[in-house]
């Protein structure tokens, strides 16, 4: 016998969330890779393959990018795709905790709960490959700073409803723009663009999950908890930011790291892609009246505004 629904459920669950749901689940069931089989895992590493678009590159368009080697900008694109791809790692075991919490004790029979579940497992294979793949390119670890790690533990302990959704959409949605790139890049490693392809495909469906849950949740919301949501997702989106290229990453590649860091942070170029990558969320985030303020001008910090 199905479980009655919960008070939340039957107040803002509607037939659209389920028929989303449905339809993720069937897209799931005829679109999903295995990494373990769909890489080449034993195939070598050309020499002169870059780990990302050398446009994507946080130094790219700087005086220091243009007297660097060949080898030397090899060597940084893939140590900055690894810190991208440890980052991910780190927010994916954040967002696998917020969205079990989210669905405790949920009825077993909607659509929503058994997508939820299907995400996880998703973002459970998305970590090993993302894991496997650093592991080959010989990158170390990169965490993220230990202030913004423990605002991670304390964010999957206590967001709930829009604000654990938008923090996920967030992640998902800047990292799907550059993706989109590196799986179309002839110059980038096979592993990076077989990578990158399995995850645009399958973060496409939680993108559409966590806009719906966002929108689901917000369904009555007033102005101000609106804006106070907004203000918690562009702070999640700050850590987020701040955190995808771990300055290791510059001297792993020869160069001066605080030199590096001054042309990173002044680097108009990388503003104006960061900016390109954010535009759809923005979009989302402004419709759905969680783009404050305050909360643009958190993004504006990490230029995503």
């Amino acid at each position: 016998m199905a479980q009655p629904a919960t008070p939340r459920e039957t107040q803002h669950h509607t037939a659209v969330d389920d028929d989303v749901a449905a339809r993720l689940l069937d897209s799931a069931a005829v679109l999903s890779y295995d990494p373990a089989t769909e890489i080449d895992w034993a195939a070598p590493l050309p020499a002169d393959a870059y780990g990302l678009n050398p446009e994507w590159s946080t130094l790219y368009g700087t005086p220091l990018w243009a007297e660097m080697t060949p080898e030397q900008r090899v060597t940084l694109t893939r140590h900055e795709v690894c810190s991208i791809m440890s980052t991910g790692i780190w927010f994916e075991m954040v967002l696998q905790q917020m969205v079990l919490r989210d669905q405790y004790l949920k009825n077993p029979g909607n659509a929503e709960f058994r997508f939820a579940l299907t995400e996880i497992a998703d973002e459970c294979r998305h970590s090993i490959m993302f894991a496997r793949l650093c592991e080959k390119m010989g990158s170390p670890a990169y965490r993220p700073p230990r202030a913004f790690a423990e605002a991670g533990r304390a964010f999957k302990s206590l967001a709930s409803a829009e604000l654990a959704y938008g923090g996920i959409l967030v992640a998902e949605e800047v990292l799907d723009v550059m993706q989109r790139d590196w799986m179309r890049g002839e110059n980038v490693l096979d592993i990076v663009r077989a990578s990158s392809r399995i995850h645009v495909v399958e973060e496409s469906r939680h993108m559409k999950f966590a806009r719906q849950e966002i929108r689901e949740r917000l369904r009555g919301a007033s102005p101000a908890r609106r804006r106070a949501g907004g203000v918690g997702i562009a702070a999640a989106a700050f850590v987020i930011l701040s955190s995808m290229v771990n300055k290791r990453v510059y001297a792993a590649a020869g160069l001066d790291t605080e030199r590096a860091l001054a042309q990173v942070r002044a680097n108009q170029h990388r503003k104006a892609m960061m900016r390109t990558s954010s535009a759809h969320l923005m979009a989302f985030l402004a419709e759905t009246g969680l783009l404050s303020r305050p909360a643009a001008a958190i993004y504006r910090r990490v230029d995503m505004l």
